[in-house]
């Protein structure tokens, strides 16, 4: 069992950043990644990263957002970059492994003026 917490959430204006954290609670070398889910629509991803740091964004974030990781730390992060109303949601940390997903609970991201 893996647990995920989610941090660094919360309300910034259009155009500022953001960085979230997803602390692990043993040390994991396997792939991990940001999904979003806005009020009404359905859950999607933001950016992965596999444990050799290979990156993958969504078209929507990509040159905007950039994952990251620290193994030592158990930690990913998603720095945040112009962010836009669009970008609104709550973000979950997930990680997948031996076969198995896991999920944190998730952050609020709100962006508006």
């Amino acid at each position: 069992q893996v647990q995920l917490v989610e941090s660094g959430g919360g309300l910034v204006q259009p155009g500022g950043s953001l960085r979230l954290s997803c602390a692990a609670s043993r040390s994991i070398f396997s792939a991990m990644g940001w999904y979003r889910q806005a009020p009404g629509k359905q859950r999607e991803l933001v950016a992965t990263i596999t444990s050799a740091d290979r990156t993958n964004y969504a078209v929507s974030v990509k040159g905007r957002f950039t994952i990251s990781r620290d193994n030592a730390k158990n930690t990913v992060y998603l720095q945040m970059n112009s962010l836009k109303p669009e970008d609104t949601a709550v973000y979950y940390c997930t990680l997948t492994l031996l076969g198995n997903d896991y999920w944190g609970q998730g952050t609020q991201v709100t962006v508006s003026s």
